[in-house]
């Protein structure tokens, strides 16, 4: 059989080349993808839809489908065509490589192919392959040889490819075919390593009370292949799924969110899947493997938006000196807020333009996915100039179970300018928690907190004072 010449990566075998012969195996060649369409949720799970074309014999015959996603989830295969009906399935994702092609060839004979680099001269020789574990043992004549990168040229030529290796990852399905003739199949299979975000840039305009507000999707394709031309969906929203761990997922960590400090009752003007908002991509659009992909879906001027801060003090929090409020935005996705739409999980990055008129960022936090008409605030990072110095100023038992606890909050500010504080009292988790006595009138958020809205002057201070009676 005539013989070709192939290189080998170095990680394989140092300074040895590889050759096979010149057979061409399955799979090479540009993609053998139809019509796709790519459905990508934010969970580590994304639907693929190829429609392709068969031509099909009558009986049962082997149908291979190369190019389908390496992360594919073989158990979620099916595949609808006309008069035939699927009898068998494998995903060989065995790629053929430099190591693969060697490890395949254990117990077979290959040649060695030698130059002697001072006088070009080549020397040929059959070689057993024994072992290749870290490295290649071979058997040569009567001799027990090792291949090493001791600089000397050296080929391994292949006198084939095993069957079982695929150069593009490959689902093979036996069908049982009631009729020959060429008709449309769809392929429709769930894949890891497909997933997208939201990120978002704002512009807040503190004199006018504005934002700006431009929405990205960043899309994340490390399934090992390349979807050509596909249509893409985007889902917002965490469907249910029991592919999870054993296959490598993990739920995100929870992360401090900006709080939805009321959900909203609006209808997005979005396509709707079920309960979930659908995100299309503008027109067709190839997603490499091994690449992020940026599209924008909002953008959005001028928007009411409102900087402010906020501090919460965990129950019986006392400090010997003043801590930072977080600087907080709020606004509101509602359509009469100028935003008007549903924002997808994601991180938002929040700029403000300096005396110069430049941009520059202050903070970023992620929002939970947000029905529109919502109220955000957005904590973005510690104030520098407004501080707060809770104190227990007495604790005192009375009676067998219940407690009388007095709290002294100092507020300063620095600024030129008044600001508002959102005071927050936590750890009020008692039912028969009950404030006594406060200098300034409370809202209860929950059951838990405590909240006093506390203006705090330019260049001064305020004082809050609070009782409870609680049982522990």
């Amino acid at each position: 059989m005539r013989t070709g010449i192939i290189g080998l990566a170095a990680v394989m075998l140092p300074g040895v080349a590889l050759a096979q012969d010149a057979q061409v195996p399955p799979g090479v060649g540009r993609s053998a993808q139809g019509d796709v369409s790519v459905t990508i949720y934010t969970n580590d799970v994304a639907l693929i839809q190829d429609v392709r074309p068969l031509a099909l014999g009558r009986g049962q015959v082997r149908q291979d489908f190369p190019d389908v996603s390496a992360s594919i989830r073989p158990e979620t295969v099916s595949l609808n065509t006309a008069d035939a009906t699927i009898v068998e399935q494998n995903f060989d994702y065995d790629l053929l490589s430099p190591t693969s092609l060697m490890e395949k060839a254990v117990g077979e004979t290959i040649t060695l192919l030698r130059t002697n680099p001072a006088t070009g001269a080549e020397t040929r020789e059959r070689a057993k392959v024994l072992a290749v574990n870290g490295g290649v043992v071979l058997q040569i004549g009567e001799r027990i040889e090792v291949l090493r990168d001791d600089g000397l040229p050296v080929r391994a030529i292949f006198d084939r490819v095993p069957e079982s290796l695929r150069a593009r990852p490959t689902l093979s399905v036996t069908l049982d075919s009631s009729r020959a003739g060429t008709r449309p199949a769809t392929l429709s299979y769930l894949s890891r390593g497909l997933g997208w975000n939201a990120d978002y840039v704002a512009l807040f305009d503190d004199k006018s009370g504005r934002i700006d507000v431009q929405g990205w999707v960043t899309l994340k394709n490390t399934s090992g292949t390349t979807f050509d031309n596909a249509r893409t969906l985007l889902v917002a929203g965490e469907v249910a799924s029991d592919d999870g761990e054993q296959n490598g997922y993990r739920p995100r960590p929870p992360r401090r969110l900006g709080r939805m400090t009321q959900a909203g009752t609006e209808t997005a003007n979005r396509e709707q899947l079920g309960d979930f908002y659908l995100y299309p991509l503008p027109g067709r659009t190839t997603i490499a493997d091994k690449q992020t992909k940026q599209v924008s879906f909002l953008d959005v001027k001028g928007a009411t938006a409102q900087s402010g801060y906020a501090f919460e003090n965990g129950w019986l929090g006392t400090a010997s000196e003043p801590r930072s409020a977080a600087s907080v935005l709020r606004f509101a996705n509602s359509g009469a807020a100028g935003l008007g739409d549903a924002l997808p999980a994601g991180t938002v990055r929040v700029y403000v333009k300096d005396a110069r008129g430049q941009a520059q960022f202050t903070g970023e936090n992620r929002i939970d996915h947000t029905p529109q008409g919502s109220q955000i605030a957005l904590s973005t990072g510690d104030a520098f100039d407004v501080k707060v110095l809770p104190v227990v100023v007495s604790r005192t038992k009375v009676g067998d179970t219940r407690w009388k606890t007095a709290m002294r909050y100092t507020l300063t500010n620095a600024k030129a300018r008044p600001v508002t504080v959102e005071l927050v009292q936590g750890g009020l988790d008692w039912t028969d928690t009950r404030i006594t006595d406060e200098s300034r009138k409370s809202e209860r958020r929950n059951a838990g907190q405590a909240v006093w809205q506390v203006p705090v002057p330019a260049n001064g201070e305020t004082i809050v004072t609070a009782t409870f009676d609680t049982r522990f």
